[in-house]
């Protein structure tokens, strides 16, 4: 039987020990603002985590709660207004190849491409790589998501599971330090999405990559994530961390899974209402 993770209770992280070893990622008070028409809003306020190399953080909430805010300060779009990110230790002050994002919308590929010419096209760009070389490593990583048969087909011909294939693919195929993706499967139907989860937590197993995942259902963050953090609404804040490493595709369905959906459940509905 699975033993039911405990859910942790969420601090400050501390400083980093001298000798230890850095996480990946860290946001430390992160606090995200936006400009409007009647001033400043904030979206995000004194958010704090770490991701270690090899973990999956999924970033919970229900609408309003920053965690797409977040996910784009972490990939260096949106500049913190109070905190830090950091990769390594570094801070974050802009996008780099060492992070890269799939996106929610089927659209991110090149229309005028193939689906080959498309992975292949930043390894071209940023890594100044070899077309043959590109073209090889991007055969490698379509296949690993599936796509063998599509390498010469265009973006208008595919389903929209198989763009986000192509788009983790593009993803994967440049080894980044970190891959961040925000809601990438919310638009597919239950089927496609279910297929591309239990494909995600393969490859996952399979190549040990880094992982920030943003979503706002509860059984995909507990599926998904080794550790969750989740955030209430207006503006984001910490509410509390779960531990799910223990949980996964086998564990989907089982008592010990369920109980941690319902914990989490009832943290978001506390007292009959989102917890804003």
């Amino acid at each position: 039987m699975t033993a039911v993770p405990a859910r942790l209770v969420a601090r400050p992280l501390p400083a980093p020990t001298p000798g230890a070893a850095l996480p990946v990622l860290a946001a430390r008070g992160l606090t995200l603002d936006y400009a409007g028409a009647k001033g400043r809003h904030r979206a995000v306020e004194d958010v704090s985590f770490s991701v270690a190399a090899g973990e999956r953080l999924v970033l919970l909430g229900p609408s309003g709660c920053g965690k797409s805010s977040i996910l784009k300060a972490l990939a260096g779009f949106l500049k913190p207004a109070a905190g830090t990110v950091e990769i390594r230790g570094r801070a974050i002050t802009g996008p780099g190849p060492d992070r890269i994002v799939v996106f929610q919308e089927f659209d991110q590929l090149l229309p005028w491409k193939t689906v080959r010419d498309n992975v292949a096209f930043p390894l071209r760009v940023a890594r100044r790589m070899p077309l043959k070389e590109a073209r090889a490593r991007a055969e490698a990583a379509l296949v690993k998501v599936g796509l063998a048969r599509a390498l010469d087909a265009y973006p208008h011909t595919l389903s929209g599971g198989m763009k986000q294939r192509a788009a983790i693919a593009r993803a994967l195929a440049t080894d980044p330090d970190v891959l961040l993706m925000d809601e990438p499967f919310a638009a597919l139907d239950a089927l496609t999405r279910r297929t591309l989860q239990d494909d995600l937590l393969a490859l996952a197993e399979e190549q040990g990559f880094t992982l920030v995942f943003v979503t706002h259902a509860i059984d995909e963050a507990v599926l998904i994530g080794t550790r969750l953090h989740l955030l209430a609404a207006h503006p984001g804040r910490t509410l509390a961390t779960f531990d799910t490493a223990a949980l996964g595709i086998a564990a989907r369905g089982t008592p010990a899974f369920e109980a941690v959906v319902r914990d989490v459940h009832n943290l978001i509905f506390a007292d009959g209402a989102l917890h804003v």
